[in-house]
């Protein structure tokens, strides 16, 4: 009684073609989604700033002068 069906009800090989489409949209959509989330939380982190860094940014707002900023500098070297 072979009327054109096989044992997978019919399904064949494009069952399994879309199953495997399917399934690489699902891990794309997935992969999209965990980068998305990741950028995002790298604009959130704060930012670090060195030693060197925040002793250049009070010298250059005029909190230090230019004799202890060397003096710093020169510690921090």
């Amino acid at each position: 009684m072979m009327d054109g069906y096989n044992d997978s009800l019919g399904m064949g090989y494009g069952y399994w073609f879309v199953l495997i489409i399917g399934l690489i949209i699902l891990i794309i959509i997935i992969g999209l989604v965990v980068k998305v989330v990741n950028q995002k939380n790298k604009l959130n982190r704060p930012v670090i700033k060195s030693p060197l860094d925040i002793l250049k940014d009070r010298y250059a707002k005029g909190e230090i002068s230019k004799v202890e900023f060397e003096e710093k500098r020169s510690d921090l070297v």
